[in-house]
């Protein structure tokens, strides 16, 4: 039996300034075996094409078919192609201005299979259009850095997480994966995945800002393990976040990953939740991002004092 897998294309991994970039893997134009999934994943300008080269070329097979016939259609010109097509494309969407119509039985007969293959592809389109709409799409915001720093005098593994819809994401759970290689005792190399225990792993409504932390313990495979290690070792943090979506009820999944170039050591993030003269708080997400040394956090430390 033949295998199936030698015509795919060959997976290539690349290492891009520390970052470990698969070629070949999640490109929409690799997916023709699997339409369905291509025109679900496809962007919508392709889609658009897609559809819209589906059409033409229908409309032409049917033309070619009503020329095959003769004289077959009254009100067009004998032999005109595009009076043919462009009857086609009445046909096909069932718009019938009546200046070109069938004058026998084959072209009766092929209006009908036209009938019959317009039913089905606006039933196709229809549904996939629905599918792509309704599906639901998570929109997370992740901090650009993931830091590893002193947190109650225990080091700390941290990184945040916001809602940019501003609404309800219920039930919210997080999974943390450390990936980087190895060598077996059998001198083996792998590619090892291992999940990083989280202080607090699910929260019952992420709204605002989530900051999730793993506490580097003997027992982390963090454990030890300096800048230099990580860059060595090609290390990647890979981050699962799912919940509820409280306006739709449907549930979604976002995923991101930092590479070892965006683990920054003896950092802290910059406070976010401010409060104003009057005593109110409030968040200011222009400082999501920012990081500041741990020299500023001691200086601003004794400024209080």
């Amino acid at each position: 039996m033949k295998n199936r897998f030698r015509r795919h294309r060959t997976v290539r991994i690349e290492n891009q300034d520390g970052r470990l970039v698969i070629h070949g893997m999640g490109n929409w134009y690799h997916l023709w075996r699997d339409p369905y999934h291509l025109l679900l994943t496809v962007p919508w300008l392709g889609f658009a094409g897609i559809v819209s080269i589906a059409y033409l070329s229908i409309n032409t097979l049917f033309a070619l078919a009503y020329l095959a016939g003769g004289d077959c259609l009254h009100g067009a010109r004998p032999g005109s192609f595009s009076d043919a097509f462009f009857f086609s494309v009445q046909t096909l969407a069932s718009i019938g201005y009546g200046a070109i119509h069938p004058k026998t039985f084959y072209a009766n007969s092929i209006v009908t299979i036209e009938s019959i293959a317009s039913l089905l592809l606006i039933a196709v389109v229809t549904g996939i259009s629905f599918a792509r709409f309704s599906r639901p799409v998570a929109k997370v915001l992740f901090s650009k850095f993931i830091i590893i720093t002193t947190h109650n005098q225990q080091q700390t593994l941290m990184f945040r997480v916001a809602n940019e819809r501003h609404n309800f994401i219920l039930e919210s759970t997080a999974q943390v994966y450390l990936i980087m290689d190895e060598v077996t005792a059998e001198g083996d190399f792998m590619r090892r995945i291992q999940e990083l225990k989280l202080v607090r792993h699910r929260t019952p409504s992420l709204i605002l800002t989530w900051t999730i932390a793993h506490q580097i313990d003997p027992d982390s495979p963090l454990y030890g393990l300096t800048a230099f290690d990580l860059q060595q070792r090609h290390a990647a943090i890979s981050i699962l976040i799912d919940g509820v979506d409280e306006t739709v009820a449907y549930k979604i999944t976002a995923r991101h990953s930092y590479n070892a170039a965006e683990i920054i050591f003896d950092r802290q993030f910059e406070d976010i939740i401010l409060k104003s003269e009057n005593g109110d708080r409030y968040f200011d997400y222009s400082r999501f991002h920012q990081l500041r040394s741990i020299e500023e956090i001691e200086e601003r430390d004794v400024g209080l004092l």
